[in-house]
């Protein structure tokens, strides 16, 4: 046959027509695949594109996500997005170096007071400044992992300094949404336990003095829960004090806490007090007192 008879009985002419039939007729068929393909992909149906959405949004939902169809969704927002939290690990690991800094005076808020302390430690040599700041380290950690911008007052443990009142400008300055200063006693060896203590009205801070004896309760009900450290049986009623002699509580501008974490002098506590497990449940219990004072959960 001749190019023009093919064509004349359904040669190439004839087959474009109906490969453009065909085409419409194929995309008719994937519309309606399409319009039926909602309910198919949460079922995780096993066929053509509609399957590839269902194992992407499964690989999602396995690392923790929020599973959004074939564009993705939004996971949900940290506890503490967008809040500033305060920690001042209490003294430095070289303290003890310089005296003549340590004894410098500086105003507390009502008096005039040394610039800090060496700080005390357990029988065996562990400095409470080691202590302060390993918790200050996990807490740090657990806050930021919850969305928290976290200010420390001193970025390691081989310093001196600074002095109290200065630490308190850090915290005030950075406009936390609340503060925890960090501590561990060195009181007479019979006794144990926490003790938090709290700051009292003397101007710069009256207006946080409600927020702090909160943040105090949660702070106390969280420490019971989790770290077996009963509640100090020396020092405050029912581990709570209030103190009008601590610049950190005096100078604070917002919400705060000092904690003295157990008794270094007693030798229950100081078994717990030494040990990295003991370190991490403080810091746990630190983190569940700040997002239950800050979000109420």
């Amino acid at each position: 046959m001749t190019d023009y008879q093919r064509g004349a009985r359904g040669g190439p002419a004839r087959r474009g027509l109906a490969r453009v039939l065909a085409v419409i007729a194929a995309a008719g068929l994937a519309t309606a695949a399409c319009d039926a393909g909602a309910g198919v992909a949460s079922a995780g149906h096993k066929t053509g594109h509609v399957a590839v959405v269902s194992r992407t949004d499964a690989r999602r939902t396995a690392a923790g996500g929020t599973s959004g169809g074939a564009t993705g969704g939004a996971s949900s927002p940290k506890p503490l997005a967008g809040k500033i939290v305060g920690i001042d690990p209490g003294h430095n690991g070289r303290n003890y170096t310089d005296p003549a800094f340590l004894n410098r005076q500086i105003w507390n808020g009502r008096e005039w007071e040394d610039c800090d302390t060496t700080g005390t430690e357990t029988d065996s040599g562990y400095t409470e400044a080691r202590y302060n700041f390993n918790v200050a380290r996990y807490l740090r950690a657990d806050l930021r992992r919850d969305g928290a911008r976290v200010v420390m007052t001193r970025q390691n443990n081989h310093g001196i300094g600074p002095c109290v009142n200065r630490r308190a400008r850090i915290i005030d300055r950075a406009h936390a949404s609340v503060a925890v200063d960090i501590h561990a006693d060195g009181a007479p060896s019979w006794g144990r336990g926490f003790a938090i203590l709290e700051p009292v009205a003397d101007g710069p801070n009256d207006h946080v003095i409600t927020s702090s004896e909160r943040f105090g309760r949660d702070v106390r009900r969280a420490m019971l829960g989790h770290t077996q450290m009963p509640t100090s049986n020396y020092d405050g009623v029912n581990g709570i004090q209030f103190r009008d002699d601590l610049a950190g509580l005096n100078l604070t501008t917002v919400p705060k806490v000092l904690i003295e974490c157990g008794n270094m002098k007693n030798a229950t506590d100081a078994r717990m007090l030494v040990t990295a497990r003991f370190q991490r449940r403080v810091a746990q219990a630190l983190t569940i007192a700040i997002i239950r004072f800050l979000t109420g959960r």
